[in-house]
């Protein structure tokens, strides 16, 4: 369903935003995003000069390899199109996110390794993104294995959206060992 009708308006800016997973034939995965920026306008540019309509302002791109347990193996950034001279050197920050679990507390390694000014903010709101997409790559061909390695421990998707509440009927199916009616 869409949106209802919107009041009068002018288009002025898009963010697109794709991302993608490949499962690879080293057993390992990747998951890869990219963020790009446009006006339906000029605007000038200290450094690049007159931009053009469509032009991109952000080009930008972000590949993870993790491993069957979430767990960077490696990382990639690299930037087409950046509105200033210094949005290229980040990159390296990024590679503090090798060894990490893209998982619980993945947003806080992202802003520990690469966050303020030391790192993107596009580039982060790209890593929030990817966490998503590796979940969405790797579980569903993957769950069986991945729930047999909790243990009898509590699934870590309960509690995070209403459709995984503890108290929802899809818990009630899927985990009904997890499942609790008061919460």
């Amino acid at each position: 369903m869409p949106l209802s009708a919107p009041a009068d308006r002018k288009h002025v800016h898009t963010r697109s935003i794709e991302a993608k997973g490949f499962q690879r034939e080293d057993g390992m995965w990747d998951v890869e995003a990219n963020l790009r920026d446009v006006k339906t306008y000029e605007i000038s540019n200290d450094w690049r000069g007159a931009l053009k309509p469509g032009d991109p302002i952000h080009d930008m791109w972000v590949r993870l390899t993790v491993d069957n347990a979430f767990v960077v193996q490696a990382v990639e950034t690299t930037m087409d199109s950046t509105p200033l001279d210094l949005c290229g050197e980040v990159g390296p920050a990024f590679q503090g996110l090798i060894g990490h679990r893209v998982g619980p507390g993945w947003n806080k390694a992202v802003r520990a390794e690469a966050g303020g000014t030391v790192g993107c903010t596009h580039l982060s709101e790209l890593m929030r993104v990817l966490a998503t997409v590796a979940f969405q790559t790797i579980y569903p061909l993957m769950r069986k294995e991945l729930e047999a390695k909790l243990g009898g421990r509590r699934p870590p998707i309960l509690d995070t959206c209403r459709s995984w509440a503890a108290n929802s009927p899809i818990t009630k199916r899927v985990f009904p060992k997890w499942y609790d009616a008061g919460s």
